[in-house]
Formats: structure tokens, sequence, C-alpha cells
């Protein structure tokens, strides 16, 4: 049995495909991985954007809620992580589909191995002003407030939100080498008084597999499904970081 790994579908975003193109070639995923997946572990991102109002959601996405919810209720413990575009994430994905939602980076000792998993939007150094920005977008006052706002314009104003957000990440840019990876230093910085072997987070688009500075530990960032459709996968003890071919039907 396998755990697989996986983050940034950005389904509302219809570029460079349609939002529902991606949803189907993350379904044909799904479908190929099922008879060996033990766990699912979605690192964030999932949505461009998402706003869950006490009785109201973002319309969509219903064909992977239904495969999700139907992992879970095969007995298939699913994670989600909620990221810089879908950090108001609520309870609705636990109640409706059975996933378990984290709202910050975890620990957890998967097998004989010790993980340390989340998103990784804020984490090590710089990106202050995004930083100041997420604890005003969890501010629970702050939450009230846009909660205030008719769904129509409040998703318009996400949506646009978005936009902008994307533009300043660096969602394109080649591996900038360890000493300006954020999240590598990151990890090293945890290294230094706890024993991690696998660091594994979304947000940075570019698939990585990088063996940090003691040999042994590795920091995985599992890139997107919007142009690399790739995924980490462990095995067996082993860890692999791999692609989808989005062209494949079966």
């Amino acid at each position: 049995m396998s755990i697989y790994f996986a983050s940034d579908f950005h389904l509302g975003l219809d570029h460079p495909l349609p939002s529902k193109e991606r949803e189907k070639v993350i379904l044909r995923w799904l479908d190929s991985i099922q008879d060996d997946l033990e766990e699912l572990y979605i690192l964030g991102d999932i949505f461009d954007y998402w706003f869950e109002y006490k009785k109201v959601v973002p319309k969509g996405f219903v064909r992977l809620l239904a495969q999700l919810a139907g992992l879970a209720e095969r007995g298939i413990d699913v994670h989600i992580f909620t990221g810089n575009h879908d950090l108001w994430m609520k309870d609705y994905l636990e109640e409706e589909i059975g996933a378990k939602v984290y709202k910050d980076p975890i620990y957890k000792k998967i097998g004989e191995h010790q993980f340390h998993l989340g998103h990784g939007d804020g984490l090590g150094p710089g990106d202050h002003g995004y930083k100041f920005l997420k604890k005003v977008f969890r501010n629970k006052i702050n939450q009230w407030l846009f909660a205030r706002i008719h769904p129509n314009t409040g998703i318009r104003i996400m949506q646009y939100a978005s936009q902008r957000s994307r533009k300043r990440e660096e969602t394109s840019a080649p591996f900038l080498g360890s000493e300006n990876e954020w999240l590598i230093q990151y990890a090293e910085e945890i290294l230094t008084n706890k024993k991690v072997d696998y660091f594994l987070f979304g947000h940075r688009h570019l698939p990585i597999d990088y063996t940090l500075s003691n040999g042994h530990s590795r920091y995985i960032n599992t890139g997107d499904w919007i142009n690399h459709y790739s995924y980490a996968r462990y095995r067996n003890g082993d860890m692999q970081l791999l692609h989808y071919d989005a062209q494949k039907k079966i």
C-alpha cells in the first residue's frame, strides 16, 4: 500500500487549461492510484479561491469532492491542508466528504520515518508582507466581517485577490538554489533541533526533490497540477517524486 501527496490543484483557475479539464485529469490520476492508495495528503490550494459562508460555498468542483468522499467512505484517510488561496476553509469538507482538514503544518510519523507536512506559505525567512496579510486573513473578526458581504460580491473580491496573489508568487521561477529557496532554509532550521526525514510542501509550484545538508533528510515540493501534474508517493519506506501523464485517458 502507498501514501500519496499532491498540492496546488487551483481549481477555478482556467489557465492554461480550463479548470474542468484539469479536474478531469486529477480524477483520472485518482482512479489510477486507487488500488494501492492507503492515505491521501493534499497539501493546500485545492481551490484557486475559497470562502465558506455559514450556508454557502463556491460553486463547482463536485466531481473531485465526490471522488474524495468515495475514498473516505472506503476507509482511506483523506488529509487536506489549507493553502494561501483556500485558507478560509472551515468544516464543510470535514462534514461533507469526511476529510481531515489542517490549517497549520504538522509533524507525523509514517512507517519508520518522521514527516513534516504543510502547504509551505509563510514559512522560512522573508515574505514579510504575506505573513502580515495571513494574520489579517485568519483573524476571526475579519472573517466575520467579510462574511457579511453578499457571496456574489465576496467571491468576485476573492477571485481578484487570487489573481493578484498569483502574479506575486514565484510560480514559474526555476530552482533558485538552496540559499534562496525559503522552504529549504526553513527545513534546515528545523533540523537543528528536530529529527525529520521528509519535509513535504506545496506552494512553490515547482517539483523539487532536494537532499538537505545532513545528507539524509529530503525536502520535497510536490509541484502543481497546472503545469507539472506532479506528486509524491511513499511506498515500502521509499519516497519518489513522480509525474502523471495529463494526456493519459485511462
